[in-house]
């Protein structure tokens, strides 16, 4: 598949699966700015420049997050800007939408795998991604 080669690519390269070095290493830049009350984040392009906007009064927990699902949009949406908004829920989320929520997990599992002795579940919770993208391990 397209999108784990893309990872594993750049897990391979870059030697980490933290979204906000990836963005560094591969010149996006990341701000910080408060987009009310229903957006959580954006990708954006803009005359050859790419710009990861994440909703400065989220915890750091949802940043990081938000973060791998934008970096999502620009690597396998390079030239569609998008913003992630709450009316646009986890489940009834666009084809795009879908695509980067599932880039965000695999992202941040990395290369991490599930032991015996534990369930899905406590993969996910390891790796920091939130109940509501479990669904799209």
């Amino acid at each position: 598949m397209e999108m784990d080669r893309i990872i594993l690519g750049l897990m391979k390269k870059y030697k980490t699966n933290c979204p906000f070095r990836l963005a560094e290493e591969l010149h996006i830049e990341v701000w910080y700015e408060d987009l009310g009350e229903t957006t959580r984040g954006m990708y954006h392009k803009k005359l050859r420049r790419k710009y990861i906007v994440i909703h400065s009064r989220l915890s750091k927990y949802w940043q990081r997050v938000i973060c791998a699902h934008e970096l999502g949009h620009a690597l396998m949406h390079p030239g569609i800007s998008r913003f992630w908004m709450d009316e646009q829920t986890f489940f009834a989320a666009g084809k795009y939408e879908r695509q980067a929520n599932q880039f965000a997990v695999k992202l941040l599992i990395g290369d991490d795998k599930l032991n015996a002795d534990e369930t899905i579940f406590d993969l996910l919770q390891r790796n920091g991604i939130p109940e509501e993208l479990h669904i799209f391990f």
